[in-house]
């Protein structure tokens, strides 16, 4: 809750205490004090923290309450009488509804705070318009024109000016946001406030001369605002970090022009299709996101040479290259590194696609997993099937779950040469697969939904921010690495699972 929301709600609820404890004599006087007050802190807010809708029935309570107090200043005794014994029936029971639910919508619907970066170097941030001509798009309905992309970048920075950039600027998404998580369209809008802890168009830092470069994939209907955290943390420690919005992956894409697009994917991940064969499938989207990843590469060295104007020009080491994703976009991640310019990888919480034809990446790569999904890769490392009440409850046919546990099978396998070529395979107790976003951070009616898990939001962030820095310090810098040597006590909630691969 910012301050002058919280100073208008409890001017708010002084009111309603005023109502029931003062006495008549000196109840006049309360209330035209406390009325005033909350009137002030009302257009201060308004000013200076900005409208949400969450806070409706206060804006129109405080806006009431003063003209009441001054009509009662006036009002003779009886009729005060009078006037007070209906609203002891009915207004103060309404007030005391409107301020409970006010209450659980500010609780439900924060304006919170991202974590801060934990390096030294101030971070940057600036996106880029990306358009391939060599590709036709194809998940457009109707799909025409060209594969585009927007792609937000971290980076180390100087000394920023001014005020950090918004968490989401692009607030016209917002409503797309809300509607993939099941919200009516206006419940995110508060959104906008939430600010980020960079600076847009800063100068790239001179800590160093050249900064490693990677690229990060945010998962199915998800954005690459999501990554904020994770991406300014990496960029503090001397990092470029490109997230790419997935067009017609993502719940909503605003290009420069003012086109937004959305997720056209949604039946691909449906038990009634076969998501490995070739036609119209999972594996046609993870083909069409591994080929952006190497565009977006291409598209770097562009960059790097000046061909293409930005703060990055000669500033971007290519010869280290990591990449890193969620969900699909782990999958993402896991493919695009078997292109040679990329060196290393990190998969969130991402099952894998493209297997079963490709030799094992040997490449150091790092498996982040939830602990859901760690146990579903433990039954099949045990060979427990799926009873058919199991199944049921989970919506899937036992010939789609035998297609995923074979698909399983051969995950472990990649796993497994992975962490013989320097990976390793961790999990986090009590994350769920959103924990691995800065969605965790938006409601904690999310985690009492368990769509994140029981770990505290901040802690899963710190925790995986850790791991996701040592991991590529130590294959990209040449330094670190002692988070991968096995358990540590500072981080009791991480298990180590590469002795069950």
């Amino acid at each position: 809750m910012r301050l002058f929301e919280m100073l208008l709600f409890f001017s708010n609820a002084c009111l309603l205490a005023i109502l029931f404890l003062f006495h008549q004599r000196i109840r006049r006087s309360a209330l035209l004090l406390a009325s005033g007050a909350g009137s002030v802190f009302l257009v201060i807010h308004l000013l200076v923290e900005g409208y949400r809708v969450q806070l409706l029935f206060l804006y129109g309570f405080t806006i009431l309450m003063p003209m009441l107090s001054l009509i009662n200043v006036f009002l003779t005794p009886k009729a005060v009488r009078t006037a007070s014994r209906i609203r002891r029936v009915l207004g103060r029971l309404f007030i005391g509804i409107g301020l409970t639910v006010t209450a659980c919508f500010l609780y439900v619907f924060p304006v919170f705070d991202l974590p801060a970066p934990t390096g030294e170097l101030k971070v940057g941030t600036q996106v880029f318009h990306f358009v391939d001509p060599s590709r036709e798009e194809t998940f457009g309905k109707p799909a025409s024109g060209k594969r585009e992309l927007m792609v937000q970048v971290w980076y180390p920075a100087q000394a920023g000016t001014g005020k950090y950039a918004p968490f989401i600027p692009d607030t016209r998404i917002l409503r797309y946001m809300a509607a993939n998580y099941g919200l009516p369209g206006f419940t995110l809008q508060h959104l906008k406030y939430v600010s980020s802890h960079a600076y847009s168009g800063a100068e790239v830092s001179s800590a160093q001369t050249s900064y490693p470069l990677i690229l990060a994939n945010p998962g199915f209907g998800s954005s690459r605002f999501l990554h904020t955290s994770q991406a300014e943390n990496l960029a503090s420690h001397g990092y470029i970090v490109a997230v790419i919005d997935h067009t017609y992956n993502t719940f909503a894409t605003e290009f420069p022009d003012g086109r937004i697009t959305t997720s056209t994917t949604n039946d691909l991940f449906s038990p009634d299709h076969d998501y490995r064969t070739e036609s119209g499938n999972r594996d046609k989207l993870g083909n069409v996101l591994t080929d952006d990843v190497a565009f977006v590469l291409d598209q770097f060295e562009l960059i790097q040479s000046g061909q293409i104007p930005s703060h990055l020009n000669g500033r971007i080491d290519l010869g280290h290259v990591g990449v890193f994703g969620h969900s699909i976009g782990g999958a993402t991640a896991y493919d695009a590194a078997y292109d040679p310019r990329i060196a290393v990888g990190i998969d969130l919480d991402g099952a894998l696609y493209r297997l079963r034809d490709r030799e094992g990446l040997r490449k150091p790569f790092l498996f982040i997993n939830s602990e859901s999904e760690f146990e579903r890769l433990k039954r099949v490392m045990d060979n427990h099937a799926y009873t058919e009440e199991e199944l049921k409850r989970m919506g899937n046919t036992r010939e789609w779950m035998e297609q995923v546990t074979e698909d399983k099978k051969v995950e472990l396998e990649r796993m497994r040469e992975s962490a013989d070529s320097g990976g390793q395979f961790l999990y986090i107790e009590n994350s769920e697969h959103l924990n691995y976003t800065d969605v965790q951070f938006i409601s904690p009616i999310f985690k009492m939904l368990g769509i994140t898990g029981k770990i505290a939001p901040e802690r899963a962030n710190s925790v995986i921010n850790a791991y996701m820095l040592d991991f590529f310090d130590m294959y990209l810098k040449n330094q670190g690495g002692n988070l991968m040597k096995g358990p540590d006590s500072r981080f009791p909630e991480v298990k180590f699972a590469t002795s069950l691969l």
